[in-house]
């Protein structure tokens, strides 16, 4: 059963609106050409399982909540259901779209593009056969068309455009406003408000310019069209048959219309005009959000700061900076009270509660691509090292970055955690390694070489007291003491740089990798004498132990992966993975992907849990599985469809060439706000400076999570997750005639429930086991324990680990699995090396229900304690007028109620 995507961490906003549920709880987020939700409520992150096939530039959300339509960069937009999680319906819009809004009453939505506004019947109100039914297309705007806004009756709606024009229209056929076009605009237009249940229209320009427009006539005042002569609007139905897709009413604007054609029409006048750049200061304005309700204007600006004020006398409320980039994209909740910021220059997610002024929300992805993972030995967090420098921690359950440590002066290329799960471990290009207190948060040791070095790989022994590192410039690998924080040896012997360190998890045995094609083993308990020298074809690149320390795993420059029994030091065995690869091919590329693979190998490899089989992965989109036993490749994921990435196309797209080259060579931005389309020479992660570049696809890190449950990949994406979902495949295990559920539950009625949970498994159906097992009495827990077949222990084990997760009956499955592991505790340490990832898998359920239970205990202790505080003040001030029993009583009262607590 292959594992499936369970989720994107390290990415939290790419480019695009950001957009608030219509509960406001929640947060829609586009993270490159996937969407995110945030569950601000519940402090849970979902990565949606649905892809486009470039970076999503704009999404528009139903008033409803229940549908979004994602629009990617050429046009291509999806139809999803947040409800079911998956796609609808498809369709391309032809050309590159600006904004998506749904109308309020949800029957209707604009999609701007060029210079056009596009309104389309809304999908799903009534059954229709095509999803996306054009109704009108609007002209006016010269330029592109940039933002919308609705009335809040749904009946006109505004757009902005880069003419420095904005252009109000009917949604229906108004007699008294078919379009009105104001002016008034020295820049490009960034946003444009109606006011509640009015015409009135606020717009703001890039040049931080706010326009305060009053109309003349109210919504009621509008009225509808009189209705067309019956011939002729006969004859245009038929001439719409005739054409193969209905193209819509065409409603055609002027910018200057005459007074006849605006005799008995709605006229605006502007009020008022403010600028927030007060003292000269030129700071483009570059994303805006007003909340009807409140009268609430947030606007952010290109230096990272963002005002708050009241309309319509403009009051400043707040002036702050939340970054040093622009902000990209500005949303408010339905109640007004959380504002979501996007910065899509450092990947920066912020919801700010406004009148508290406290961060809801505050994340932010590794600036440049992540270069190293590692699990925490439970599972239940993830920590990344990326090349801008910094350390952070995820947690796996919410998706979110708890901690990050900025220590580091240079990229990080390795990062670990010890086997008790509280340190951190990161090794540096600085020249450092550096280790992180996961209690205290703090830096507390930092190991260093005589000479400065550049460290290129780490590793911990399994007893977390030797620290290894090495290096890629001296060629050696220097060994530190945990505790004391002292350099023990440096360990010389390569010829080439060590790219590769490896502790054996049962023995004192540290195996280091170097591209002068060999890899050694160094004994630690005989003075790191090198024990064995294995000799390759070819440079190495990586080194990986089994979980048992029973065999080694070497990926080489030609692409093959190797199995040795170190011991003997014989080779097991050899998988030729280069084909497996399948490399893309560059848009600037010479030569073909097939060609270019001939060079491309594994660069990061990581066991299964259960040593059966090994990840692996390197320059391309693919994470290969491979069964170490019969050497064969069990399954290819494809970690990304984004084309926005380079090297995800195996040929050349013939739309892309022309008579000069590839139009990917053409400088189309010339500097502008996008910068220039052309990377420096010989840049593959994208230069430092304001240049647009194409990041190229690639797989940095892989490492299974010791639960055996999931495994997780650095890549250009960000950190993905795939996981075992085991929720819709029937799976039966030693299935015969007569296990089906009507038996099932006729021994169950019987009272006999050992036979009852054994036909459970059998079947394998998760609802049917939990069943049976809660259907057992808490008394006889111990007796059907007692006499479970050993087979079943393991499976029972498995069960109460995933049922941890989600059951509410938390005292019943902790006796059932103190009671397990009472009575067949020996039993299960003799296999001890096979059951580790089930054990580590129920340690890591029961260890999160240990955090939010003790929290809660915590909380009621501390609030009796106040109350006897609070009881014992008003006591003594009535000691005057109580008898001495009373007091006595009082205290005794109170003893027992701390007894009580701390009993909790």
């Amino acid at each position: 059963m292959p594992p499936q995507f369970s989720g994107l961490l390290g990415t939290v906003y790419r480019r695009g609106n950001l957009s608030f549920t219509p509960d406001g709880n929640s947060l829609l987020s586009p993270v490159g050409n996937r969407i995110s939700l945030f569950d601000l409520k519940n402090n849970k992150c979902e990565t949606l399982p649905l892809a486009t096939r470039l970076n999503i530039v704009c999404v528009g959300l139903s008033p409803d909540g229940s549908l979004a339509i994602l629009i990617d960069e050429e046009g291509a937009a999806l139809l999803v259901s947040l409800i079911g999680k998956c796609v609808i319906h498809q369709f391309y819009f032809h050309k590159p779209v600006h904004s998506v809004s749904f109308s309020p009453d949800g029957k209707k939505f604009v999609v701007t593009k060029d210079n056009l506004a596009h309104l389309y019947h809304a999908p799903g109100k009534k059954r229709e056969f095509n999803a996306f039914v054009l109704d009108k297309t609007y002209y006016g705007p010269y330029d592109e068309t940039t933002c919308i806004d609705w009335t809040d009756d749904s009946k006109c709606f505004a757009v902005g455009s880069k003419d420095m024009s904005t252009w109000v229209f009917g949604a229906e056929r108004w007699e008294n406003l078919i379009y009105y076009s104001l002016g008034g605009h020295k820049d490009v237009i960034v946003a444009c408000f109606f006011e509640e249940n009015s015409l009135d229209l606020y717009t703001i320009s890039q040049d931080a310019a706010l326009c305060v427009w009053q109309c003349d006539t109210e919504l009621d005042g509008l009225k509808p069209m009189p209705p067309k002569d019956a011939a002729k609007e006969k004859k245009e139905e038929d001439d719409e048959e005739l054409l193969e897709e209905p193209k819509g009413e065409e409603i055609h604007g002027k910018a200057d219309p005459s007074e006849q054609e605006t005799r008995n029409k709605v006229k605006y006048s502007r009020v008022a005009k403010y600028f927030f750049n007060k003292e000269g200061d030129f700071n483009n304005l570059t994303a805006a959000a007003y909340h009807k309700k409140t009268h609430l204007l947030v606007t952010g600006f290109a230096s990272g700061i963002f005002h708050l004020h009241e309309l319509p006398e403009f009051n400043l409320i707040h002036s702050l900076s939340i970054s040093d980039q622009r902000i990209a994209s500005i949303s408010i909740n339905c109640t007004g009270d959380w504002i979501a910021f996007g910065c899509s220059g450092l990947g920066q997610l912020l919801v700010w509660e406004w009148q508290s002024e406290s961060y809801v929300l505050k994340q932010q992805g590794h600036f440049n691509s992540m270069v190293s993972l590692g699990y925490s030995p439970d599972g239940q967090y993830i920590v990344t090292g990326g090349e801008d420098g910094k350390v952070k921690v995820w947690n796996t359950s919410s998706s979110f970055c708890f901690v990050t440590f900025t220590e580091h002066n240079s990229g990080v290329t390795a990062v670990t955690f010890t086997s008790t799960g509280y340190v951190v471990l990161s090794a540096s290009l600085d020249g450092t390694v550096r280790a992180f207190d996961l209690h205290r948060y703090r830096n507390f040791r930092t190991f260093t070489s005589p000479r400065p070095s550049q460290f290129s790989c780490l590793a911990v022994d399994s007893s977390g007291e030797i620290v290894a590192a090495g290096s890629q410039d001296s060629f050696e690998i220097f060994i530190w003491s945990m505790q004391s924080g002292r350099l023990l040896d440096v360990l010389a012997g390569h010829e080439g740089p060590i790219s590769s360190l490896s502790f054996n998890p049962m023995k004192c045995v540290l195996a280091s990798a170097s591209w002068d094609k060999t890899v050694k083993l160094w004994d630690m308990l005989d003075s790191w004498r090198t024990k064995e020298t294995l000799i390759m074809n070819s440079d190495v690149l990586v080194v990986a132990f089994r979980p048992d320390g029973k065999e080694l795993a070497v990926a080489a420059l030609n692409g093959q992966i190797t199995f040795w029994d170190h011991e003997n030091a014989v080779q097991t065995g050899s998988i030729e993975g280069r084909h497996d690869l399948q490399m893309g091919r560059k848009e600037l590329d010479k030569i073909t992907a097939k060609q270019a693979a001939k060079g491309k190998s594994f660069t990061t490899l990581c066991y299964s849990a259960d040593g059966q089989s090994i990840l692996a992965g390197g320059l391309s989109k693919f994470v290969c599985i491979y069964n170490v036993k019969e050497q064969i490749l069990m399954k290819k994921f494809e970690i990304s469809c984004n084309y926005s990435l380079d090297a995800m196309e195996e040929y050349l797209d013939r739309r892309k060439m022309t008579e000069f080259g590839s139009m990917a060579l053409i400088d189309e931005g010339g500097g502008g706000d996008e910068g220039v389309a052309i990377p420096l020479p010989g840049v593959k992660r994208g230069d430092m400076s304001y240049r647009h570049f194409k990041p190229e696809i690639r797989v940095t890190c892989v490492r299974f999570c010791p639960t055996g449950r999931s495994w997780a990949a650095t890549t250009t994406e960000g950190l993905l997750l795939y996981s075992l979902d085991s929720g819709l495949i029937f799976d039966p295990f030693e299935l015969d005639i007569d296990v089906t559920p009507s038996n099932i539950h006729k021994t169950l009625g019987q009272k006999e429930y050992t036979v009852a949970i054994v036909m459970a498994f059998k079947l394998n159906e998760k609802k049917l086991i939990q069943e049976v097992i809660e259907a057992v009495p808490s008394s006889e827990v111990d007796v059907v324990c007692s006499s479970l077949p050993d087979l079943y222990v393991e499976k029972l084990l498995e069960f109460l680990a995933s049922a941890f997760e989600t059951s509410c009956h938390l005292e019943f499955y902790l006796i059932w699995a103190h009671k397990l592991l009472m009575l067949h505790g020996q039993k299960l340490k003799t296999r001890s090396v096979k059951l580790l990832p089930v054990i580590q898998f129920l340690q890591k359920s029961i260890q999160r229900h240990f955090e939010d239970v003790s929290k809660l205990c915590e909380w009621n202790i501390y609030n009796i304690k106040y109350t006897l505080a609070i009881s014992q003040q008003r006591g003594m001030k009535r000691q005057a007028e109580e008898t001495p029993g009373d007091e006595e009583e009082l205290d005794s009262d109170s003893d027992y109620l701390m007894q009580e607590a701390h009993k909790g």
